[in-house]
Parts: C-alpha cells; sequence; structure tokens
C-alpha cells in the first residue's frame, strides 16, 4: 500500500498526470486523472485485469476495433497476415483534426527524408511521429498485453498530458508483431495457470514445450528480419515504416526472469559507425524519461550493457540507419504470470505496467524533444547525401544472367527499404566481368538512403569492439552470390542508369523450341530448378542429371550445359504423355523462372551425348524427414522447413526424435539433422537411426548434428581443436574479463570464402569456383587424409575472411578446412556440412548446396566417400 501511495505521489509531484481521478480496478492506470466514460476499460471488455491471463491476439484486435469505434482519436487498418492468417493491424492514434489532415502530415513528413525537399519545410509545426511496436518475440508477452492499457490511456484520458501528446505526436502503434507466437504463448501458458499462485521456476507453466513461441509459424526470430525481410510480418511492417519513416521506434521486448529493466543506450564501443553521434545523444536524452518513470515504481533498471545497437536487421536499429531513434526494451520476464528470479517474485502485471509506463515516457520525450527529432531527420539525409558525393563509390552493379530468380528476391528486399534500383542501360566490363542490359541492375549511391544501402552493400572486417549481441556482417550480395562490383567516378556516369524499378515483378523463364518429341533440357544455376525438378518427379516424370558438360545447338544458337544440367525424355516417361510433359514444362517456365530447352535429337555438338547411360544418370524423388524436439535449434529445423515447403515446394516430414525408435524410417531416402543438443537421444533412437544409414538412407547434418554423427561412429571426421581464451598479456586475464575473453574467439556470424569443386554433385549450379558461406559456430574439420580429398568437394580457401568479425587465431584454424564433408556408412551416407546453407533465409547463393544435398546425393560415387 505505501508503494502505490508513493507511486501516486510521485507522479503528481513530477506532473506526469493531470490531478483528479477515478480509479483503476486493476492498479496499472494512473488514477489521479479523469477518463472518458464512453469508452470502454480493459476490465470491462476482457472480464479480467491486464496480467491476471494471457491475452490472445483475436480477443486483442477486437478490443482496439472497439476502441477505434468509440474514440475519434484512433483508426485501425490491417496492414497484412501472418502465415497462420493473423491479422497484422496498426493503430494511428492523435488529435481528430490531425486526422482530418492525416495524409498531408504524412506526405510533409516524409520529405524530411528528401534532401531536394526538406529545406522548406516548417519543422515546428509539424508532428514528431512515434511508432511503439510490441512483442515481436512471442513468449516475450507483457508488450502486447499492455497494449489494451496503453490504447484506452491515449482514447479516454482527460487533460492538458495527454492533449499535448496526441497535438504533437502521430502514434503509430503496432500491438502484437508476432501474432502466432503471441498466441502459441498465450494458449500454454493460459492452460497451464494455477488457480492457486505458484512462483516456483519449475512450475510446467514456466516450461513451454519445444518448440517455443519466441519465433512465428516457421521459426523464424522475426526481431532478425527488419532488414532480409524474408517473412510476411517483416515484408508488411517494412512497407508501413516506409511510408511513414518515423522518428521514434519503442521495440518492447522480455529477457530471462533473473533480470531487472533495460533501455537504451546499449554498449558503447558496439554502435555501429554508421550510426551519427546525435542518434547516440538523442537516446541519452530520451533515457532520462525512461528513468524518471521507472523510478517512480522503484524499478530496478540498467543500460549501456549486454545489448548493441549494431545490426540493422534488428527492431531498434533498423530506424538509426534512416535518421530515427530506435529504443529496445527488456522487462525481466515472469514467463507465465508469477514467477520467483533473483531479483524477487516476478508478476506479469508488474511487467505490464513498466511496459505502459516507458511507452507513456517515449510519448513524453518524443514531444518535448520533438524539434530535435524532427531536425536529426532533416540533418541526417542532408549529411548521407554529403557522404554520398564524398564516397569513392558512386554506384554498386549487380546481376545474373543465368538466375533471374534470384536476382528478383535481391532487388526485392532493397526495394521494400525504399532503396533505389534501376535498370542497366549499356553494357558495362569491370574487373574482368561483364554486366549486361536485361540481366542486370545499378545502384547509385547518391540517393536518400544511402547510409542503409551502404550498410546492406559493404563488406567490413575491421571492428572497433570484438563482441557482437548478433552477427558482425550481412552483405548481401554475397548472402546472394551474385556478380557485383563497386563502380567509381571512372566507370560510372550516370548513362548507365535505365529506368528505376518500381516494385519488381518475379520474372518468367522460356520454352524455348515449343513441344518436343525427343527431350527437354533446363540448367541447375536457377535458383527455382529443384521446385522444378520436384514439380516433375511428383507427377511421376523420369528425370536424369548430366554429370558433365556439353554443347548443343538449340532453337535459339549454340548453347554451352552446365554440370547439373536436368534432362528429361520424352520416350522414358510412362505416367504422362507428350502433351500433359508440354503442360508442365510450360508450368515450369511460366512460375520459376527457368529456361527450358526443347531438343530433336541425342547428339551434340561438343561433350557428351544427353542419351550417356555413363555420364546422364537417373534421379530419385527426395523423401525427407527432418528431426525435431526437445534440444534441437528451432531456428535451423525451421529455415529447412521454410525453404522446402515455401520455396522448393516439396512435403517435408518434421519429426520429434523421441519418435525415432517407433517410426517406419524407410518411408524417407534422406534425413536431416540441423543443430542441436542430441544428447538427451536415447540408446533405442540412436541405434534406430543409424542402422536407417546403414541400410542405405542418406543422413544430411548441420553442425553440432555433424558431431553426433561422428560421435555414433557414422562419420570418420576429426575436427580441429579449439584455441584457449587466455591470452599473452597478464593484464587482460582477469576474472572480470573472462566471458568477453571467452567471446572474442566466439564465430558469432561472419562470411568467409570457400572454393568449389564445380564438378562434383554438390558443387552444381554453383556460379563459379568460389562461393561466400556464412559461419556463426567454432567447429573446423580437420581435412581427410589425400586419397580421400574428393570427400571434401566444398573447402574454405587459404584466406577466407570476407566481411565480419573473426580472430586472428580462428581464422587460421579455418584456413582450408572442409566446408561440406562427405562419408560413406554401410550402404548409406553422411553429408557433414559445419555451416548452415540456410541461414534466417536469406542466404540464396549457399541454399543451392542444401539442395544438391537433397536431390544429388544418390549420385554421388561411393568411392570419393571416406
Amino acid at each position: 500500500m505505501q508503494k502505490k501511495i508513493l507511486y501516486l505521489t510521485l507522479l503528481i509531484s513530477l506532473s506526469l498526470f493531470p490531478i483528479v481521478a477515478e480509479a483503476d480496478p486493476c492498479g496499472i492506470l494512473p488514477d489521479n486523472i479523469q477518463y472518458d466514460a464512453e469508452i470502454t476499460t480493459p476490465h470491462s471488455f476482457l472480464g479480467f485485469c491486464p496480467g491476471e491471463w494471457h491475452i490472445r491476439h483475436d480477443i486483442l484486435v477486437a478490443y482496439l476495433k472497439l476502441l477505434a469505434d468509440e474514440s475519434d482519436r484512433i483508426k485501425i487498418k490491417e496492414y497484412g497476415r501472418t502465415y497462420q492468417l493473423r491479422s497484422l493491424v496498426l493503430l494511428t492514434v492523435t488529435t481528430p483534426e490531425n486526422h482530418q489532415n492525416i495524409d498531408l502530415i504524412r506526405e510533409q513528413h516524409v520529405k524530411l527524408a528528401n534532401p531536394e525537399l526538406s529545406g522548406g519545410l516548417d519543422i515546428s509545426s509539424m508532428p514528431v511521429v512515434n511508432w511503439l511496436g510490441y512483442s515481436i518475440h512471442g513468449r516475450e508477452p507483457s508488450g502486447a498485453n499492455a497494449v489494451p492499457v496503453v490504447a484506452y490511456y491515449l482514447a479516454a484520458a482527460q487533460g492538458d498530458e495527454i492533449d499535448q501528446i496526441l497535438e504533437n505526436s502521430i502514434l503509430l502503434i503496432d500491438p502484437s508483431q508476432n501474432p502466432d507466437g503471441h498466441d502459441r504463448f498465450a494458449t500454454w501458458v493460459n492452460n497451464n495457470q494455477s488457480h492457486t499462485t505458484n512462483s516456483d521456476a519449475n512450475h510446467r507453466e514456466h516450461w513451454q514445450a519445444w518448440p517455443g513461441s519466441r519465433t512465428n509459424h516457421y521459426w523464424f526470430d522475426l526481431n532478425r528480419d527488419w532488414t532480409l525481410v524474408q517473412q510476411p510480418e517483416s515484408r508488411y511492417r517494412a512497407r508501413q515504416f516506409q511510408k511513414w519513416k518515423p522518428n521514434l521506434l519503442g521495440d518492447y521486448h522480455e529477457m530471462g526472469p533473473d533480470n531487472t529493466y533495460y533501455f537504451n543506450p546499449g554498449v558503447p564501443s558496439r554502435n555501429h559507425p554508421y550510426i551519427p553521434d546525435k542518434t547516440i545523444e538523442l537516446t541519452n536524452k530520451l533515457a532520462q524519461y525512461h528513468a524518471e518513470y521507472l523510478n517512480t515504481v522503484e524499478q530496478l533498471y540498467w543500460t549501456e550493457e549486454r545489448f548493441d545497437s549494431f545490426n540493422p536487421g534488428m527492431g531498434s536499429t533498423y530506424p538509426n540507419f534512416q535518421g530515427g531513434v530506435g529504443v529496445l526494451f527488456e522487462q525481466a520476464s515472469a514467463r507465465g504470470h508469477f514467477r520467483e528470479s533473483a531479483y524477487g517474485e516476478i508478476l506479469f502485471r508488474d511487467g505490464i505496467r513498466n511496459q505502459f509506463l516507458t511507452s507513456l515516457s517515449l510519448m513524453k520525450g518524443g514531444i518535448e524533444l520533438r524539434i530535435e527529432l524532427l531536425e536529426h531527420k532533416r540533418d541526417f539525409f542532408l549529411q548521407a547525401q554529403q557522404k554520398a558525393n564524398e564516397d569513392g563509390i558512386k554506384a554498386y552493379v549487380f546481376g545474373d544472367e543465368r538466375d533471374s530468380a534470384k536476382s528478383y528476391h535481391f532487388i526485392d528486399i532493397l526495394d521494400h527499404h525504399d532503396i533505389e534500383v534501376y535498370s542497366l542501360a549499356q553494357e558495362l566490363e569491370t574487373n574482368g566481368v561483364k554486366f549486361k542490359p536485361g540481366t542486370s541492375w545499378v545502384v547509385p549511391v547518391d540517393q536518400p538512403q544511402y547510409i542503409l544501402l551502404k550498410g546492406l552493400f559493404e563488406k567490413k572486417t575491421v571492428f572497433e569492439d570484438s563482441l557482437f549481441y548478433d552477427v558482425s556482417t550481412w552483405t548481401l550480395p554475397l548472402a546472394f552470390d551474385l556478380q557485383y562490383a563497386e563502380l567509381n567516378s571512372r566507370n560510372y556516369s550516370e548513362e548507365l542508369k535505365g529506368k528505376r524499378l518500381a516494385i519488381p515483378e518475379f520474372p518468367q523463364g522460356n520454352l524455348f523450341g515449343g513441344k518436343s518429341n525427343y527431350a527437354y533440357l533446363f540448367e541447375w544455376s536457377s535458383y527455382y530448378a529443384p521446385r522444378s525438378l520436384y514439380r516433375l518427379q511428383e507427377k511421376g516424370v523420369k528425370t536424369l542429371v548430366a554429370k558433365r558438360t556439353f554443347v548443343k545447338n538449340t532453337s535459339e544458337g549454340e548453347k554451352h550445359f552446365d554440370y547439373g544440367t536436368i534432362v528429361i525424355s520424352t520416350g522414358m516417361q510412362d505416367k504422362v504423355d507428350h502433351d500433359e510433359l508440354y503442360d508442365l514444362m510450360q508450368t515450369i517456365a511460366r512460375k520459376d523462372a527457368v529456361d527450358i530447352y526443347s531438343v530433336s535429337t541425342g547428339l551434340t555438338k561438343e561433350g557428351i551425348d544427353i542419351g550417356s547411360s555413363i555420364s546422364v544418370l537417373p534421379l530419385d524423388k527426395p523423401r525427407v524427414m527432418v528431426i525435431t524436439g526437445r534440444g534441437i535449434n528451432a531456428y535451423e529445423a525451421g529455415e529447412v522447413w521454410h525453404l522446402m515447403d515455401r520455396r522448393y515446394e516439396i512435403p517435408v516430414s518434421m519429426m520429434d526424435w523421441n519418435r525415432l525408435n517407433n517410426a517406419d524410417l524407410s518411408r524417407y531416402n534422406t534425413i536431416v539433422l540441423v543443430d542441436g543438443n542430441y544428447n538427451a537421444l536415447g540408446n533405442s533412437h540412436e541405434r534406430a537411426l543409424a542402422e536407417w544409414v546403414r541400410n542405405g538412407g542418406t543422413l544430411i547434418t548441420q553442425k553440432r548434428g555433424v558431431q553426433w554423427a561422428v560421435n555414433q561412429g557414422l562419420h570418420p571426421g576429426k575436427f580441429r581443436e579449439n584455441p584457449s581464451t587466455i591470452t599473452e598479456n597478464d593484464e587482460l586475464n582477469t576474472y572480470l574479463n573472462q566471458t568477453n575473453l571467452e567471446d572474442a574467439q566466439r564465430i558469432g556470424g561472419a562470411i568467409f570464402q570457400a572454393s568449389v569443386d564445380r564438378t562434383h554433385p554438390l558443387g552444381y549450379g554453383i556460379r563459379g569456383d568460389r562461393l561466400p558461406v556464412f559461419r556463426n559456430s567454432e567447429l573446423v574439420f580437420e581435412l581427410p587424409s589425400p586419397e580421400n580429398i574428393f570427400a571434401v568437394p566444398i573447402r574454405y580457401t587459404n584466406n577466407p575472411l570476407l566481411s565480419g568479425y573473426v580472430s586472428n587465431i580462428q581464422h587460421d584454424r579455418l584456413r582450408n578446412a572442409p566446408v561440406i564433408y562427405n562419408a560413406r556408412a554401410g550402404s548409406g551416407r553422411v553429408i557433414a556440412m559445419t555451416d548452415n546453407p540456410n541461414f534466417r533465409a536469406y542466404w540464396f547463393g549457399t541454399n543451392k548446396l542444401f539442395a544438391n544435398a537433397l536431390f544429388f546425393n544418390s549420385i554421388i560415387r561411393q568411392s570419393s566417400l571416406e
């Protein structure tokens, strides 16, 4: 009771709210002000106080729609749907007068990001635009559950304080950024809540079953997807962000229970160098408001430790690359309703209260720093223009004439962030690479989004700090394995710019030569060639692959066909007739952006004939299962699921490991073990999986899945020893510095160069003999003995670092080490990948390695396996 009295006294003394109130029965809202009696309270609508139960997403949206009906301060719109068809909604909150002029206000505001137009704007009369996004991680629910309180306060509160906020702000509220994950968590904790409160950390309520609910439907972390935009929630959200280009973004999260409360600024040495000092200055000024509000409830908090502002793919850093200020808020999680912690018992209700208070503090800071924030937005883009003029790089050119689909996806990412892309108007040769109009594009650096595009394109290997909260690099052209080049003033001119691309459209392939009565051919270089191949196999079409190159005359002239060309003989088919096969080929060209060549003879001009029984081999249809369950890395399992289900459209069975000893594994010819802790597998599970491999199955393993295979004797590989974290400088070898020394030897996320044997089935479709690969682990194979060198078709080069942080010791460990190392196990085989080729769904370049392991494992010669 004393605490509540102190809370109210401090609020009044700080003049945070106007005086006098009707009491809030739930004890979260300030009860020293009056509220519009016509507005329905959260308690009246829900039938319970926020924090007593976890609100479902549909009920949350229903309440927000009711508020929008009852209050002329709030408008609500659906801006997208999740995979599970839940609504993504955005509230716009301001005065009725501002609502009447909202289009004009938005048009004026976005001009701040245009150096050609921002100079004539009267900033003094412009409202600040504040984005508040809640609970992007489903199991961090205090944010989304605070939204009914926040929205009610904005709709119903009366007095000068709320009037100032509404008159001087456009508040954009994204109430639940991950509805699918949110509802998974709400269902779990509500189903396991007891009538009698129980804070025991071991109580079932606090330990959700695998895969948990941090992630979306395909188990992706949406707070790593802001720039990558590979998930629908992120794609829709990016459009809304770019539509408004807000000044402030509040990003409301939770962290583990044994914490207090965190808000930015983060670790000073870990800010990305492209983030200007003014952004950090404003972040520090805003921190004073958050502290002031949390002080009123005696809430402990901290700043400038653990978290950073480095990766623009994270919600609180994304606006910092675009003239805004992002603020991360982290509340200690109750992981349910009530939980013990090192800092005392955590009530879910108190977490909701804290998120409500820091929502108000961000609004208050926004209006009191309004002029500074608006000036910062304008100055940021003016300074970016100046930096672009001074930059030795004038443009980037990129393209891949063999793969229009991959280029489309690359352009699509840029387009979601308002980065200008132009068609290439003239043929260009630079560094021995030709870029041709029609298959190449140019991105000039002299454009408003200069800072963000530089952040997405650049390679960086020198850093102020060796520690990172997330990955240290994300260079997009490397992830796509695109041909690209930096253009300087000597080889760039405005004449290279063709038409600016509008929203990109998915390309179509061609069926050259029309209907065939002999065979169809298509190369494996196209990103969606795996989808095309499976379309055929699913219809019963017999398919072949060419192990060697050949040159053949086609309707388009002489054509060189590369390793891995797919051959479909019309004469071999017994499940489809010529007309049905022709229809299938037309579908593939239209939907998969694959060029298909109709041929009338098996003879070639150079190389093998397409009927060679030595070099053109039949392919099996993949029947794939991915091991899931407790201990397995849900991110990596989800990445495989997403790749196969959404992109390749291949059925994949996701099976928990505890069913291994009961399931009929003969249904599958390929099983995938992603990264994970496999120690929980019992002897019977291990025996079942090992027996399946030895009887002829193919096991694709990643990272700790590789270790499991080695430990089971299914793979003969040996690992290079991990380095000591002790340094030669004794002054650094302190107890306080121990975790920093350990973290400095981590490979948290960097890009390395690998050499590829393109004649090997696992190298089919790769553009060249060098391939960028992503690595975020320290597991490194030793090279096998020289007589087994064909078991390693892909290895790191001798100087592999392309971008990102890696210690000198770890870099030396990687030199010439295997990236993929194949082995035989009885009649089966193990394809061991120490890296993740499907990382966060944007590594389009190395997705092909995984596809090759799926489709071509059966044609790898046994003699090449160790």
